[in-house]
């Protein structure tokens, strides 16, 4: 497991394939790398290089003390891209990975081609927020394994819980495996609770792809919606799924930002 020192941590990451241009995957919250199985082999046979690494708070990297933000996190990954000489990327975020990319394109868009913003917002409002509120009672006082079971209610839709029992119960296997620590989730929990970038996100001069599940009802969609509104010139798309559509069906969420991503690229190439 490759990692290297950036941002004053020590951060873990994979770097696949050997096209010459690069999309960034940047995890949600209690996302470590391993979670874009699903998204890898159809993004590197389209011809990227692609990097996934794990934020602080979870898997192989660093779990300093928190509170963390969003733009700490942002500057995590700007640390790792630096040192990896990584430029001219496409970075797709989901859920806190597209909090985290909002902040990495409105500090440091020269790196970037191009960013996918999937199933996030740009503030969390009264809803969600009463959401991780709950969330954060539940990690003090029951830990990760019940969290999780609450969570997996709000990531799939209804015909996944009853027509993929095999897949569901996977899921729910690695629950007591779970590869963070409370204080680690607890961190990343309140960069999402704290994240807001309402009055700065229409600074974004990015080309910006904000994704959604259609049935989302963790973020839902129409966060999503605004956050598109809010960004000039943003496009729009939509996948079947809820929040955990990237997971559920994975061919339609990789066509989508393989689309997108292949126009940018087009466009650069004149």
């Amino acid at each position: 497991m490759p990692s290297l020192r950036a941002n004053g941590i020590t951060i873990a990451y994979d770097l696949d394939g050997d096209g010459d241009e690069t999309i960034v995957l940047v995890n949600g919250l209690a996302d470590d790398r391993t979670t874009w199985a699903t998204q890898l082999d159809d993004l590197r046979a389209a011809g990227y290089r692609v990097l996934r690494y794990d934020n602080r708070g979870i898997g192989g990297s660093d779990v300093p003390p928190g509170p963390y933000t969003t733009r700490m996190l942002a500057d995590d990954a700007k640390g790792l891209l630096d040192a990896l000489g990584l430029r001219g990327v496409h970075m797709v975020g989901v859920s806190m990975g597209g909090m985290i990319a909002q902040e990495y394109a409105l500090a440091y868009a020269a790196d970037l081609r191009s960013v996918t913003l999937a199933c996030t917002y740009a503030a969390p409002g009264p809803f969600c927020g009463r959401m991780f509120a709950l969330w954060d009672d539940l990690a003090r006082r029951e830990g990760l394994e019940t969290v999780m079971r609450d969570v997996e209610l709000w990531l799939f839709t209804l015909p996944f819980f009853e027509e993929r029992p095999a897949e569901l119960a996977e899921f729910e296997a690695m629950l007591p495996d779970f590869p963070q620590t409370v204080d680690g989730y607890l961190a990343q929990l309140a960069s999402i609770r704290s994240h807001d970038t309402t009055d700065r996100v229409s600074a974004i001069g990015t080309p910006t792809l904000v994704l959604a599940g259609e049935a989302d009802i963790l973020i839902p969609v129409e966060l999503s919606r605004r956050l598109r509104a809010a960004i000039p010139g943003a496009e729009w798309a939509t996948v079947p799924g809820g929040h955990g559509c990237m997971w559920e069906h994975p061919a339609p969420f990789n066509e989508a930002v393989l689309a997108f991503v292949g126009r940018q690229r087009a466009a650069a190439a004149g």
